[in-house]
Order: structure tokens, then C-alpha cells, then sequence
């Protein structure tokens, strides 16, 4: 049984903190599934097996070195902005966009 103290407690907290203080100096996401919704990010590489996929994000204007945004999440759907248009795309697609 463990007892919670003033001490424990405060400890706790500044555990907490410290790890988001940490995260947020690493925090960069991977890919467009772990962006942070209505922040601009550039394209830094497509990574697919499926040829069909990378040409289909590429008619999109997902390329290396374009802007993208993440609009919102709905249901499994990833809504993004890339050359002022919106689209709305499945999470194996937001999955090969590398940020």
C-alpha cells in the first residue's frame, strides 16, 4: 500500500514536468498520423511499398518539400490542406507522409 504524501506527491508533478519538457523538445512527428492539427509541416519524403499509393498522394500534391497541414480527425479520416485545397485522406495514407 503505498501512502500519498505532500512530498510524493509534488515529486510527482515535477516528474510529470520534466517528461513533458523532454517531449516537447523531441517532439516532431514522424508522420502526418502523430501531427498536431492546424500546424503547417513540410513533406519530407513519401514512404510506401505500393507504387499505386505514392502516385495517388502525389496527384494530391504531397511531394517531398511541400507545406501540409492537418485540418482534423474524423473517424479514421485525416482532413488535410496541401496548395490551398482540402482533402480527406485514410490513416495508412497519413501513414506514408513523412514529416
Amino acid at each position: 500500500m503505498m501512502l500519498c504524501t505532500t512530498a510524493n506527491i509534488t515529486e510527482s508533478r515535477e516528474v510529470n514536468l520534466n517528461f513533458d519538457k523532454n517531449k516537447t523538445l523531441t517532439d516532431s512527428p514522424s508522420n502526418l498520423t502523430e501531427a498536431k492539427i492546424s500546424k503547417e509541416y513540410i513533406i519530407k519524403d513519401i514512404i510506401a511499398d505500393d507504387q499505386d499509393l505514392k502516385d495517388f498522394l502525389f496527384t494530391l500534391g504531397c511531394y517531398k518539400g511541400e507545406t501540409i497541414a492537418l485540418i482534423s480527425i474524423l473517424a479514421e479520416n485525416y482532413v488535410i490542406t496541401v496548395k490551398d485545397a482540402r482533402y480527406s485522406i485514410d490513416s495508412d495514407l497519413a501513414r506514408a507522409i513523412r514529416l
